[in-house]
């Protein structure tokens, strides 16, 4: 890397030093030290990319919003995911990229990076400090090949207009965003010359949505999954408000019709009246009848009606004989006569608890709970969720995150094969900062803060040294106001200032 690259890519960490130097912080990072040092005691490590572990602890202090609470398994999980994320950054002729796997796998592009996950990326990564290491995926990923998207970008299902969307509004790098813009143009293109039936709806395989084995598909079956669907309307939402921001309403119109349409197919093609579920529609244009976490997705991106009646899907979620399981959210309900009974051995969505997709249902469930008026689900149902999900990331008493576990026991079922280690397939700490502490990126400059948590299950938390916007923000809980010593309750702060505050943990807004 030539000293020119060298300096552009620590100039956005250096304005985010300047900042927080400038700001009075609550929590101090070398209090959180010992988690690197733990982490990297566990393991010799064989596998070194851009940030191997010696430069761990200094990655993550320059990089990663700061968070403590006092239950120590989700303390200790949300340094592991940050450290655990970092290993997946490898340097490439193209710039940084981020891979999936750490060995390496046939079926992968090159620099050994698979497409399936990288939604998840981008939304997990915003929250880093410095910007370059996802831009620059992204760059690799649709400029990567001489110029052009890598050649396997399409082998898996894609949310990333969405994505980058949802990353301007974290860091309102409008110029990156509108840079990508005719990229993400041409890529729905191309989703809808490849995939798109005559009725308006997109098929895909099971296995291309990352999803193999699963209850309602098959690896060469064209079904009309949730999952596609929900892409793309929330990519052509995207588009369409990315054109707005070019100026370009000719598009902008273009793009949000697409959005309509594709909801009013999945609300009415993709809705079981009976199983009252969004469900996978077959090449037959029948239901599969088989409730999946999938159906779970469309609230990923804000897409069902409000007050229509979707919401009583999300029962299931509180359903042992639906996804509720000893070991977090399983992938199909728990009932159904075919559940675990015909995976590979290798990879199986046949109900299984995946990562990939509880944090997908997770970002779901928080959204339900912001955006939608509804008692079928509270606070409580989040945070029991987010708590199976800290439990199930262990593998022998030590912090794990792999491909899938036995819903039963919490036995990662690849938890001895070098390549499910650090399986870099699903999002964690965004769900703590979006969902669990509530942080809640807006396109305006006011800061709106709405926590899951239980008012009686933590006495304090506090989120630290968040960039968001340009500045650095703060975010605290102190019941008695002796933790802090900022006073009681919820306080948000913008560079040390306050902007907001309630004495419940409640949702609140800045001016």
């Amino acid at each position: 890397m030539n000293k020119i690259k060298s300096l552009l890519l620590v100039l956005p960490v250096l304005i985010a030093g300047c900042k927080s130097s400038e700001t009075e912080s609550v929590l101090k990072a070398d209090d959180f030290k010992h988690y690197a040092d733990y982490f990297n005691r566990m393991e010799d490590e064989n596998i070194a990319k851009a940030v191997p572990n010696d430069s761990a602890w200094s990655w993550m202090k320059t990089n990663i919003p700061l968070f403590e609470c006092p239950q120590d398994n989700f303390e200790e999980m949300y340094y592991f995911r940050w450290w655990s994320l970092r290993k997946h950054i490898t340097d490439t002729p193209e710039g940084y990229a981020i891979t999936e796997f750490l060995v390496d796998r046939s079926y992968a592009d090159k620099y050994n990076l698979i497409a399936c996950a990288l939604g998840h990326h981008i939304y997990e990564f915003r929250w880093v400090h410095n910007p370059e290491y996802i831009e620059q995926n992204v760059h690799v990923w649709y400029r990567g090949n001489e110029g052009k998207p890598m050649k396997r970008l399409h082998k898996f299902s894609s949310w990333t207009a969405d994505a980058l969307y949802n990353m301007y509004l974290v860091n309102k790098d409008e110029n990156y965003l509108l840079d990508m813009y005719p990229d993400m143009v041409s890529d729905y293109a191309a989703w809808e010359n490849e995939r798109q039936i005559p009725n308006g709806l997109f098929w895909q395989h099971d296995v291309k949505d990352g999803m193999e084995e699963s209850l309602s598909g098959g690896r060469h079956v064209q079904n009309m999954r949730p999952t596609i669907n929900s892409y793309m309307y929330a990519n052509a939402k995207a588009l369409s408000t990315m054109a707005k921001m070019k100026g370009d309403s000719e598009q902008s119109v273009y793009f949000d019709k697409k959005a309509k349409t594709l909801k009013g197919l999945v609300e009415t093609k993709l809705w079981n009246t009976d199983h009252e579920f969004f469900e996978t529609l077959t090449e037959k244009d029948t239901s599969s009848q088989v409730r999946e976490a999938i159906g779970f997705i469309p609230w990923y991106f804000n897409l069902p009606s409000e007050n229509k009646g979707f919401e009583v899907a999300w029962e299931q979620v509180k359903d042992e004989g639906g996804f509720l399981a000893p070991y977090g959210l399983t992938t199909a309900e728990r009932r159904h006569p075919r559940f675990r009974t015909h995976g590979t051995g290798t990879c199986e969505w046949d109900g299984a608890v995946w990562p990939f997709a509880s944090a997908q249902t997770l970002t779901a469930m928080a959204n339900l709970l912001n955006n939608y008026n509804q008692e079928v689900v509270g606070k409580g149902d989040y945070f029991n969720h987010m708590n199976l999900y800290v439990e199930s990331q262990y593998h022998r008493g030590r912090p794990y995150i792999g491909e899938y576990l036995d819903e039963v026991t919490g036995y990662w079922l690849m938890g001895d094969r070098e390549r499910s280690y650090y399986y870099n397939h699903s999002t964690f700490n965004d769900l703590m900062i979006t969902g669990l502490v509530g942080l809640r990126p807006r396109a305006d400059d006011k800061i709106e803060v709405n926590p899951l948590i239980p008012e009686d299950q933590w006495d304090w938390f506090c989120l630290d040294n968040v960039l968001y916007h340009g500045d650095i923000i703060t975010i605290l809980w102190d019941k008695t106001g002796e933790k802090y010593n900022k006073g009681q309750g919820l306080k948000v702060f913008r560079n040390g200032k306050e902007v907001a505050s309630s004495s419940k943990l409640e949702k609140v807004i800045s001016e």
